[in-house]
């Protein structure tokens, strides 16, 4: 009888998302990876195309592709408009729970 060592059954790496985890959107402190590549794919690449923007539109547009898209991911949008249109934004705003109603 043969055994069976890990080597024989390799692990599946996880594929890491490194366009995202690249992305301006990494900036953000505690920006979640998904949500950058959320934003990437509704076609926003860059920080400022978040101003003036409302957070459940581009919600909105990512259910279209994705609609089991999680609900928290919406506070991370909020949380990254609040980034995008204040130079100097409030330290303790920079936190996805602070957007969550």
């Amino acid at each position: 009888m043969k055994e069976i060592f890990d080597s024989d059954h390799p692990k599946k790496k996880k594929k890491v998302d490194q366009i995202a985890l690249s992305s301006p959107f990494m900036r953000i402190p505690k920006m979640d990876v998904r949500v950058a590549r959320d934003l990437i794919d509704t076609g926003i690449i860059e920080i400022y195309q978040l101003q003036g923007r409302s957070a459940e539109s581009i919600f909105e547009e990512i259910l279209k592709n994705k609609p089991d898209t999680p609900k928290y991911r919406l506070s991370f949008i909020k949380m990254a408009i609040y980034f995008s249109e204040n130079e100097n934004p409030d330290a303790r705003l920079l936190h996805p729970a602070e957007w969550a109603n």
